[in-house]
């Protein structure tokens, strides 16, 4: 069976709505899109020194997406962010770090996102084999009663010193604590470009605000496209956000900037046109957006991931981010679920929308 029908077997009935859509609000030809020379094209003339665009190099042309311009990230900071017992009980042999870096080679990603403590372990036997991706802050979750806060773990020398090629770190847009984490996640990408590391920022929104009693506006599109604007502003190399699941954030929430006419002239609630909205914030598709694969949910998980993948890619965005649908399965049904999705932007047939 040929991959093009694997994936429209995934969409079933809904294959048509999502891969003959036509974005005709923000069109294709005013993106940047990913292809082989997206570094070239993007990065030769901004301020990254020549460290930073091998950097770059090294995650895009690795693994099975290599040189496509697209890209397959295996992230892995769960046990911080949501307690390890709670993350790895259904895979216990996720405890072992080793088997994070051994799940994002066999799967063929162009590199592993994980905590200090799992990737240091294993600098010095991996570092040179798949890129390495620190993530320098986490939220904890032992703290009672829990809170909601990014601290950071560690220091961007160290993560340099292991051999990573780039830093990851999450702002919690909208949260008391914003302001504090942008300034020192802003510090803290400048000195990773200053050392030649790429920079990926985790670019959530948090606010009990944002919750109303009808609907969540955490994933909007127009929130969390702002989220990736403020993202880019620190100079992030490459964005990572959550699948828009809705629009009217600051209209029906009623703070910041908005004006009716903005949202009919830029989108539509089409979850193509959504997840555009996010790519346009993100310099019109400069700066690549990574959506994330969400939570695993058990039988859905493949067609949910393919889905995801179909959105992202036909929106114009640069690839996904996917962790827990991974491995939270055992090891080969976690390989060839990455490969899956993996190959929704091999597939020439799937287009950008």
């Amino acid at each position: 069976m040929d991959s093009f029908k694997n994936i429209t077997e995934q969409l079933g009935s809904k294959a048509s709505f999502y891969l003959d859509h036509v974005c005709e609000k923000i069109t294709k030809d005013e993106l940047q899109l990913p292809d082989n020379n997206f570094i070239e094209n993007v990065f030769t003339n901004s301020n990254r020194n020549p460290q930073v665009l091998r950097s770059l190099a090294q995650l895009y042309n690795h693994g099975n997406l290599g040189g496509t311009g697209y890209l397959s990230i295996l992230p892995v900071d769960q046990g911080i962010e949501h307690s390890a017992a709670f993350s790895f009980y259904k895979n216990p042999d996720y405890f072992d770090p080793e088997n994070i870096v051994k799940l994002a080679m066999e799967a063929g990603c162009n590199g592993v996102a994980s905590t200090f403590g799992v990737l240091g372990l294993n600098a010095r036997k991996y570092a040179h084999k798949i890129p390495f991706i620190v993530k320098i802050n986490h939220n904890e979750l032992l703290s009672y009663p829990n809170t909601y806060d990014q601290i950071l773990f560690g220091k961007v020398k160290s993560a340099w010193d292991m051999g990573a090629i780039a830093v990851g770190a999450t702002i919690y847009f909208g949260s008391e604590e914003s302001n504090r984490q942008l300034k020192e996640i802003a510090e803290a990408f400048e000195e990773a470009h200053n050392l030649g590391m790429a920079t990926i920022l985790w670019c959530y929104t948090r606010n009990e605000a944002f919750k109303t009693e009808k609907e969540d506006y955490h994933s909007a599109a127009d929130l969390t496209g702002q989220a990736n604007h403020l993202g880019v502003t620190i100079q992030a190399d490459i964005i990572k956000q959550k699948l828009p699941t809705n629009n009217f954030g600051f209209k029906n929430i009623g703070f910041g900037k908005y004006d009716d006419a903005m949202y009919e002239a830029l989108t539509t609630d089409h979850p193509i046109d959504l997840c555009r909205l996010q790519v346009a914030n993100c310099y019109m598709g400069k700066i690549g957006l990574i959506n994330s694969g969400g939570g695993s949910k058990g039988k859905s998980d493949l067609t949910e991931a393919v889905t995801t993948a179909v959105i992202n890619k036909r929106a114009g965005g640069t690839g996904l981010i996917m962790g827990r649908k991974a491995f939270q399965r055992p090891f080969k049904d976690g390989v060839s679920l990455i490969q899956a999705i993996q190959g929704v932007y091999l597939e020439n047939k799937i287009t950008v929308a």
